[in-house]
C-alpha cells in the first residue's frame, strides 16, 4: 500500500498552509427545555492526531461534531478555529451516487480545485491505491460492500485535503474485519497531516485512536 502522505504530497495537500488547530475551551450545548448534554470541555486538536469521541447515545456526540464544523453554536464556551481552511465531513451512512463509478466519487473534489480531468484521474486512481480501493475504481458505487463505501468517502474527504475530518460512527454495523479496514483508513488519514475527530461507540474504534474524548461516564 502506498503512503498516504505521498497520496496527498501528489495531490499538493497542505501546500503553503498554516499549521490547523482547534481549541475547545468551556465548551458545552443544551438544546431549548433541555439540560446540558455534556460537561464543559477543554480540549485541543491537532494535526496527526485522531480523537475518539465516545459516550451513550444522547450524550452530544454529533451535537459536538456540528459545533466543531462550526455548524451549530455551543450554548456556552468558545471554539477557537487556527489555520482551518477546509473541514470534510464523513457521515455514518455512506452517500454516493449509485451509477457514478467509484474513481469519479474521488475525481470531482480534485476537478473543483481546477486541476484538469487527465491529472485528477491519475491522482484520485493514487488515493484509491492508498486505501485498497484500486480494484474498484471502474465500479459502480451501488456494488461496494459498506466497508468498501466507507473508504471510498474518506477517500473523497483525503482527495479534498481537509484540515478537520469528522466522522460519524464509521464502523456501525460494520463485521470486525470491514471495521478493522476502516480504522486504517481513518489512521491513514491522520497521517497525512488531518485533525480527526471519530464520534463512535465501538470500543475497538477508540482504542484506535490517539486521544479519548469521554462525553458520558
Amino acid at each position: 500500500m502506498l503512503a498516504l502522505n505521498e497520496q496527498r504530497e501528489a495531490v499538493g495537500a497542505g501546500a503553503g498552509r498554516a499549521r490547523a488547530q482547534v481549541d475547545l475551551c468551556d465548551v458545552r450545548h443544551k438544546f431549548a427545555g433541555g439540560e446540558f448534554l455534556f460537561r464543559p470541555l477543554n480540549a485541543t486538536l491537532l494535526p496527526g492526531q485522531r480523537y475518539a469521541l465516545t459516550g451513550a447515545s444522547g450524550s452530544g456526540k454529533s451535537t459536538l461534531l456540528s459545533i466543531l464544523a462550526g455548524w451549530l453554536d455551543p450554548s456556552e464556551g468558545t471554539v477557537l478555529r487556527h489555520g482551518l481552511q477546509s473541514i470534510g465531513w464523513v457521515f455514518q451512512n455512506p452517500h454516493g451516487s449509485a451509477r457514478r463509478s467509484v474513481v469519479d466519487h474521488v475525481v470531482l473534489p480534485l476537478l473543483a480545485t481546477g486541476a484538469s480531468r487527465r491529472h485528477a484521474e491519475t491522482q484520485a486512481r493514487l488515493v484509491l491505491e492508498a486505501f485498497q480501493l484500486a480494484h474498484r475504481a471502474d465500479d459502480a458505487f451501488s456494488v461496494l460492500s459498506g466497508g468498501e463505501a466507507q473508504r471510498l468517502m474518506l477517500a473523497r474527504a483525503v482527495a479534498s485535503s481537509p484540515d478537520l475530518l469528522l466522522v460519524d460512527e464509521p464502523t456501525a454495523q460494520l463485521d470486525m474485519r470491514t471495521a478493522e479496514t476502516v480504522n486504517t483508513a481513518l489512521q491513514l488519514v491522520s497521517a497525512g497531516g488531518s485533525i480527526v475527530v471519530v464520534a463512535t461507540h465501538d470500543e475497538r474504534t477508540a482504542d484506535a485512536c490517539d486521544q479519548t474524548i469521554a462525553l458520558s461516564e
